[in-house]
């Protein structure tokens, strides 16, 4: 087996991502850092390096335990990737989404400048200094 191996292969085959070109992309996209500095898809990793990927509003964190090429079962991962990925990261994955909707018609077409105006007037209304904080 290498002694090394790319970061793409890596995340892809530890099933951090669902395609190869996904964790290219977000290598690509300074979502991967490698002991703390962003990498490239070709940075090589080694056992013991500690591999960071941001995947939406979470930092996961993982220490490589052994190196693979392949994708694996889930199953597997744990023998190849040790999760170190701290609980208030992983509590925003439960976090309540807080969307604002307005309801129109089906078939009422694009806003006009008017509906426009309208809806950002009823957005501009709400405060959100009345939601309490989570941060206790």
């Amino acid at each position: 087996m290498a002694d090394s191996v790319r970061i793409d292969k890596y995340i892809w085959a530890i099933r951090l991502f669902k395609t190869r070109s996904e964790a290219t992309d977000a290598c690509k996209g300074n979502k991967v850092k490698v002991d703390g500095v962003v990498a490239k898809p070709s940075r090589m990793i080694k056992i013991g390096d500690s591999v960071e990927v941001r995947k939406g509003s979470v930092l996961y964190t993982y220490k490589v335990k052994a190196l693979l090429e392949n994708r694996v079962g889930a199953r597997l991962v744990p023998e190849y990737a040790e999760n170190l990925t701290p609980e208030e990261e992983l509590a925003k994955l439960h976090a309540p989404v807080e969307t604002f909707f307005i309801r129109r018609e089906r078939g009422a077409g694009r806003p006009t400048k008017k509906d426009r105006r309208e809806m950002d007037s009823v957005w501009d209304s709400i405060s959100f200094d009345d939601f309490p904080d989570d941060e206790d």
